[in-house]
């Protein structure tokens, strides 16, 4: 796909809707769509690269309630001829149809390449990549499992989402403060991951979520990480015009 002076490709990710609580996540969900709202006129695509959710399960003829405003932008951008991309992340690994079916909109569980404009985009959610985090990664292969998923299914969905919902505020708990600087090029287990993979093939941009802050940094004299921060603190996303990437704060 070749991406015309007028129109650009954007990206952005965590959004965390649901959490801490609905008031929050309304306001929260509201800038998100102005902001979809605000680019609907120049974007070629759209990539949402992950935690859209802080909890997201679809049961057989069940979908958690609320984000009806997210989920119509989401539908009118695509019934407009914006192709929309989104990336699982670590909170709503467990979409499973809906997104396909009901918006037209492909769904990737795993980092997926694309070419734009001559460049290589390496693009994932960042969960589980990199050295370290053993725990996680184990965790993260029996919740992707389909028989944890059918038996999470089980479970009414007032006691499934939760119980989920309980884990996740946990697990923020967890991390705290942890994620609001800069770690460090040897500590910055995404940047160490892109490195690797450089080794083994060119990519121009490497693009991640999960981070919650952003960054871009200079692998070499041709390839740059970027993380894309997130929709709770820095309301930050990334642009391309077709022959740079950017990242900018959105204000409104």
């Amino acid at each position: 796909m070749d991406v015309t002076t007028t129109k650009k490709i954007y990206f952005l990710s965590d959004f965390h809707l649901g959490a801490p609580d609905f008031e929050s996540s309304l306001v929260r969900e509201k800038k998100v769509v102005g902001f979809l709202d605000s680019i609907k006129a120049d974007a070629a695509e759209i990539f949402i690269v992950g935690d859209i959710f802080d909890f997201w399960y679809e049961y057989k003829a069940v979908v958690p309630k609320g984000y009806t405003r997210l989920l119509g932008k989401l539908a009118e951008l695509t019934d407009s001829g914006i192709k929309v991309h989104v990336f699982v992340g670590n909170h709503d690994m467990w979409m499973s149809g809906y997104f396909e079916k009901e918006l037209n909109i492909p769904v990737y569980h795993e980092p997926k390449v694309f070419e734009r404009n001559g460049k290589q985009f390496y693009i994932g959610h960042g969960d589980g990549l990199g050295p370290g985090d053993k725990g996680y990664k184990f965790i993260k292969k029996i919740f992707r499992s389909p028989l944890c998923q059918w038996l999470f299914g089980q479970l009414h969905p007032t006691w499934g989402i939760g119980l989920a919902n309980y884990f996740s505020r946990k697990s923020r708990e967890k991390t705290g403060s942890a994620d609001q600087h800069f770690l460090g090029e040897d500590n910055e287990w995404l940047i160490i991951y892109s490195k690797e993979v450089l080794r083994q093939k060119h990519f121009d941009y490497f693009i991640f979520g999960h981070r919650h802050y952003p960054i871009d940094f200079k692998l070499s004299d041709n390839s740059r990480y970027i993380n894309l921060g997130d929709w709770i603190r820095t309301f930050t996303y990334a642009s391309f015009d077709g022959t740079d990437v950017q990242l900018h704060e959105w204000k409104h």
